[in-house]
């Protein structure tokens, strides 16, 4: 079941996270850190009803956050679409013991359905350039890889923007 996250679930949300980044981390994907993803978005998703899980009974298996706020990192790429009535994916994750499994697959066609349901022209998301799994798994989608944006805190490598029209 896909659903808003809770307040509470914000500790179990960052082991789950913390799990994937040390799993990326053992394959040389240096893609998130300490610093992100960090307990402060997890609850200004929460608060903005932008964050949410896929659980199984009491198991958390993933999370996925779909915005309609436009980072400033993005104002540069090219977008397929204007510059709005877009959604955002960020933050989407599912723990190492549940990968390989398709759930990554059903958080997508939730966001997918969600920007299609509520008339969104598109959906955007970035992905790390070091991560050739991730890419794979976005353009199988149809989304197109539009342009690179950077994030110090995270990687010198860039991160790809993509985006799927509705």
């Amino acid at each position: 079941m896909i659903r808003c996250a809770k307040i509470l679930e914000i500790p179990e949300i960052l082991r789950l996270t913390a799990a994937c980044a040390k799993q990326m981390e053992k394959i040389g994907i240096l893609q998130w850190n300490a610093e992100y993803p960090s307990r402060e978005a997890f609850e200004e998703d929460i608060s903005r009803k932008e964050l949410f899980v896929l659980k199984s009974g009491n198991t958390l298996i993933g999370c996925i956050t779909i915005t309609t706020f436009m980072d400033e990192d993005y104002i540069p790429v090219k977008w397929l679409t204007p510059n709005e009535n877009n959604i955002y994916i960020h933050r989407l994750a599912v723990g190492p013991e549940n990968q390989g499994k398709g759930y990554a697959q059903i958080l997508m066609n939730f966001a997918e359905k969600y920007g299609r349901d509520n008339k969104y022209n598109s959906i955007r998301l970035d992905t790390f350039s070091q991560n050739k799994r991730n890419q794979k798994f976005y353009e199988q989608r149809g989304y197109q890889k539009l342009g690179n944006v950077y994030f110090p805190k995270q990687s010198n490598y860039p991160f790809y923007c993509y985006e799927l029209v509705l």
